[in-house]
């Protein structure tokens, strides 16, 4: 059986129980995470690197989380409209006025964080390098027309978004989105994530490793082989390209769990936190073909926010129990690969409800 480290507190030891059965059945390598208060109450890795079980997984190692990303680069969202930089029911062409082509004069700032805006692909054919290009994807989103009505139905951006909401940032901002994630919270928080990888961090980085189906689901722009490139580290694809740890997810979502704050650093006032479960959209996802309801970045539901990269990642902030769970790993399952991290979230919650 795999070997686990880290700390974690008595009441949740059958979040360590979970690891410990994942790891020794579908896991390769994972990390998971609970937050209470702000503070780190589980904080545990296992497992390898490697598939042949020789490298293993440390206090420090990182992966790509895919789509746990947007969870990030929504906060950044909500840290400028806290600080009154970015107002969400403003037209997105007050800040990027190329926006306005094509019909979408009427799209909210609030519809590109609720997958309401209508620009849930790209027309036309595009690569996994056209992603590294931001000028350039940028721009076709600004002329490209919405699918639907802006802000009448919902439909999962799920790689547009990082792109939509990050123009708006950077325009605001005069700063790319990772960097105003890097300087503005992770920075201040102390979290071990990042948009747009620095080389220096390359040999901390655990690979993915594809389900035994294949390189990717049917469907998909990109595959797991695409996440080990140098180009996709260093990039910002900041809907599906961050890279961390339980710990880090975590640390920075427990801000939306607990009125702003996390680790005794405010990020957001009481209220702007709250901005987060402002329902934008409750029906069937044209895209997703599923019931959803989103918030400002997440898919809400009472007092909690979650959402979870494909493949297996998760990360969920409630700010009842102002609790956070994360759960990151490097296998990536397409069947079923979120229920790994649901038992660690089910987990929490029986400790903390005991």
């Amino acid at each position: 059986m795999a070997d686990i480290s880290g700390s974690c507190e008595d009441r949740f030891s059958e979040v360590q129980d979970v690891l410990a059965a994942s790891l020794a059945t579908d896991d390769v390598g994972a990390s998971v995470a609970v937050f209470v208060d702000g503070e780190p109450v589980v904080d545990l890795w296992g497992g390898y690197l490697d598939t042949a079980r020789t490298v293993p997984w440390e206090r420090d190692t990182i992966t790509t989380v895919w789509s746990t990303t947007k969870t990030m680069t929504a906060l950044c969202a909500l840290v400028l409209a806290d600080r009154g930089d970015l107002d969400l029911d403003a037209p997105v062409a007050r800040y990027w006025p190329e926006f306005s082509a094509a019909g979408k004069e009427s799209v909210r700032v609030r519809h590109l964080l609720g997958h309401t805006a209508g620009l849930p692909d790209f027309d036309g054919p595009i690569t996994v390098e056209d992603l590294f290009d931001w000028p350039g994807v940028t721009a076709r989103l600004a002329a490209q027309a919405p699918a639907w009505e802006p802000g009448t139905a919902g439909g999962y951006h799920s790689v547009t978004f990082g792109f939509l909401v990050g123009e708006v940032v950077r325009r605001v901002t005069g700063r790319s989105l990772g960097t105003f994630f890097a300087e503005e919270v992770a920075g201040p928080l102390g979290a071990d994530f990042h948009i747009g990888l620095a080389a220096e961090h390359d040999h901390r980085v655990a690979p993915l490793i594809a389900d035994p189906q294949g390189d990717k689901p049917p469907g998909f722009l990109v595959g797991v082989s695409d996440s080990r490139t140098e180009a996709w580290r260093r990039a910002e694809v900041p809907a599906i390209n961050g890279f961390g740890n339980a710990r880090s997810v975590a640390a920075v979502q427990s801000v939306l769990a607990c009125e702003g704050v996390s680790g005794g650093v405010r990020l957001l006032s009481p209220a702007g936190a709250e901005r987060v479960f402002e329902e934008q959209f409750h029906g069937e996802d044209r895209v997703l073909g599923a019931p959803m309801r989103y918030g400002l970045g997440f898919r809400v539901e009472n007092r909690t926010c979650t959402w979870g990269g494909w493949g297996g990642s998760i990360v969920l902030a409630d700010a009842d129990h102002r609790l956070a769970v994360s759960y990151v790993m490097n296998q990536a399952l397409w069947d079923d690969g979120y229920s790994r991290g649901l038992g660690v979230v089910l987990a929490a919650y029986e400790a903390i409800t005991a």
